[in-house]
């Protein structure tokens, strides 16, 4: 209305220079404020996001299903958990996913967004109208994006990640020491999470899940392989020196693509390898 009594006021006005600037600025701050309509309209919509998220309820064992949910990205967090978290606190309680830091630590968000395995806290949500979340490649589902790790665990078990010795410190009671060079060894492998995410993108690892140790577990191996501090190499060795414990790796690297935290399990199987030769 303001806008309307203001035109009739200007045409009113006697013609001359004063009048045409009037005229001229009215009219550009009707064009900007009809632009800044268009670009809002046009990112209220950009901001619309669909998740299709794998949905399976072992109390209603029916066929697993993608169901779609659409969010605000201008009212959600930047990273793939915050999205799905909101789902889950506004508009389907039901969802279950597994999360715990937030920060790439614990391992527990350990998912497939969009085709590639990762962590929901460390993965920005994908651009796109749309995005699938599905659990981690075959493993067994216990509801929703949660799988079972109780394979995964008991191989990393089989490995016996602990310090074994054979004598006793040289000073009863004190910590076994280690030069910084050996220390450096083992940046690479100490740094594992044990999320899965190399061990459920390795094809071999699906074809034989209970008989090769996978990606994850190897690399593990190896840290305590690798350690100065260690007197059991030679049985660490000979435990994994097995047709499908180790050598169904075939240095396809998909384990180094996934990992979320840049290690390269690949590079540590063939380490491995290379001491079963030379030992």
């Amino acid at each position: 209305m303001a806008t309307g009594l203001f035109r009739r006021g200007l045409s009113r006005l006697p013609p001359g220079p004063a009048s045409n600037l009037i005229r001229a600025r009215l009219h550009a701050s009707e064009a900007q404020a009809q632009a800044q309509q268009v670009e809002s309209n046009a990112q209220s919509t950009s901001t619309m996001k669909i998740f299709s998220i794998y949905r399976w309820n072992p109390d209603n064992p029916s066929k697993p299903t993608l169901q779609n949910y659409e969010i605000n990205l201008k009212e959600c967090g930047p990273m793939v958990l915050d999205a799905l978290i909101k789902i889950k606190n506004e508009i389907d309680p039901s969802l279950t996913f597994r999360r715990s830091c937030r920060e790439g630590i614990c391992g527990s968000c350990a998912m497939n967004i969009d085709g590639c395995n990762g962590l929901a806290c460390l993965t920005k949500i994908p651009g796109g109208d749309a995005s699938s979340i599905t659990p981690l490649p075959h493993m067994f589902v216990i509801k929703d994006l949660v799988v079972d790790m109780t394979n995964f665990y008991n191989q990393y078990k089989s490995i016996e990640p602990w310090l074994k010795r054979k004598n006793p410190p040289e000073t009863p009671g004190k910590e076994i020491l280690q030069s910084k060079e050996d220390r450096k060894k083992l940046d690479g492998m100490y740094e594992c999470i044990l999320c899965a995410c190399c061990s459920t993108s390795c094809p071999s690892y699906w074809w034989n899940p209970e008989s090769y140790l996978g990606p994850a577990a190897l690399l593990h191996a190896h840290r305590w392989i690798a350690d100065s501090r260690d007197e059991y190499t030679k049985e660490r060795l000979e435990a994994i020196n097995d047709e499908f414990k180790l050598y169904r790796c075939h240095t396809i690297l998909n384990c180094a693509r996934a990992c979320p935290k840049g290690l390269n399990p690949g590079k540590q199987i063939q380490r491995i390898k290379h001491l079963q030769l030379v030992g």
